[in-house]
């Protein structure tokens, strides 16, 4: 309610800025952004322009509020994402774009590899960037939710790009939800990280695959890529290990005995951790701070995972060499929150109880087994460790 007061106070002081949905929600956000765009700089006749006939999308109101990526088990989700079409699609985009990939990398640092898999799993090369009018879709996201703040941000860096003549607001396009372009990028990293391949223009990332890679490069270095390690590595558990350890210097995974499935020596130093995302019975991994900065893109460790294994199968590598486990028995989202709840309870969490598990939820689980004395101490949520906390 206070938002819609708000937002009507703001209505009144700008005598040529009308409601014209008829949703008095929506229409409450969008006079609400008017202040802010024009702290930003936007002129009010870009403003006018912009949202003049803004209506909810009522598309996006039908949608589930949940992606994939946090609800699905992280096999089903690369099932899904790591195809064999899409790396056979890879490598050949990798070939076509040989010279332009190896100049990004030069400047950034960053891997074709990497570029080429973001650029997959973002918008399948170019061929699924979504076509909803961002500004559209922030207002009836906001509208929608509780991330008004968010989605204002996004809008009014919506109103900037068009003040400075990055886009047309019929161009301004993308994803349901605001990711535009090639690289799917918001606005806000729009303005903050796109770049342009050849220098001398604005970039675009709907339209030109050099620009739209360049950006995504210069995202990931931006965020803290180090090119002198793996974001990923699978490696072979020792059978001596005693599971306590999960963060370690890649030296010291070396001297406890882990060695890389495939053969080759681990890099010499880099601070690494244990990655198990369906337990002892499947692929570890150790990762380092490249997984974070795939993280900055996308928070969720199955699209992190996603594109490192895509990468490495890009490159040629197969990936990974030990089979996921065929028969797990996953928990659903309320028995996830209910374990989330009473490992925070038990005093060994302290994150969000809403059923997604990340890296904390895995840590408190390693280290609510470890106490428990549950060997082998995955980190893995499963109905075993579910009926133990609740024996408590």
């Amino acid at each position: 309610m206070r938002l819609v007061i708000s937002a009507l106070l703001c209505l009144l002081a700008v005598p040529h800025v009308r409601a014209q949905s008829g949703d008095a929600v929506f229409d409450a956000f969008v006079a609400s952004t008017w202040a802010p765009a024009q702290a930003a700089g936007v002129t009010r006749e870009t403003f006018e322009r912009a949202t003049a006939g803004l209506t909810p999308d009522p598309a996006i109101r039908a949608r589930p509020a949940k992606q994939g990526e946090f609800t699905l088990p992280i096999h089903d989700y690369l099932a899904q994402v790591v195809t064999p079409s899409r790396v056979a699609t890879g490598r050949a985009r990798a070939a076509a774009l040989a010279d332009q990939l190896a100049t990004i990398e030069r400047r950034t640092g960053v891997p074709p590899k990497i570029c080429v898999a973001i650029w997959a799993v973002e918008s399948n090369f170019g061929g699924g960037q979504g076509s909803s009018l961002v500004l559209r879709s922030f207002a009836t996201l906001a509208a929608r939710q509780t991330r008004a703040d968010t989605f204002r941000d996004e809008f009014v860096a919506a109103l900037v790009m068009l003040e400075k003549g990055y886009a047309r607001r019929e161009t301004l396009v993308g994803s349901w939800a605001g990711g535009m372009g090639q690289p799917q990028f918001l606005p806000s990293s729009y303005l903050k990280y796109a770049v342009s391949y050849a220098g001398n223009e604005a970039p675009d990332i709907w339209r030109s695959a050099p620009d739209s890679l360049a950006s995504i490069a210069n995202f990931m270095k931006e965020s803290g890529w180090r090119p002198e390690l793996p974001a990923l590595i699978e490696v072979v558990v020792p059978n001596d290990f005693d599971w306590k350890p999960l963060d370690l210097d890649l030296a010291q995974w070396q001297r406890l005995g882990f060695r890389r499935a495939d053969g080759q020596a681990l890099p010499p130093a880099g601070a690494a951790s244990l990655f198990l995302p369906e337990g002892a019975a499947g692929p570890a991994f150790l990762i380092t701070g490249n997984w974070e900065v795939i993280r900055q893109y996308n928070t969720s460790d199955s699209y992190a995972l996603s594109v490192a294994l895509l990468a490495d199968r890009i490159a040629g590598s197969n990936i990974p060499a030990r089979p996921w486990p065929k028969k797990m028995t996953p928990l659903s989202l309320i028995e996830r929150s209910a374990a989330q709840k009473l490992l925070l309870a038990a005093g060994f969490y302290s994150g969000a109880t809403d059923g997604k598990v990340g890296r904390a939820t895995r840590v408190a689980v390693h280290d609510f087994q470890i106490a428990r004395g549950m060997l082998p101490a995955d980190g893995l949520l499963t109905p075993e460790v579910l009926t133990r906390l609740r024996e408590r």
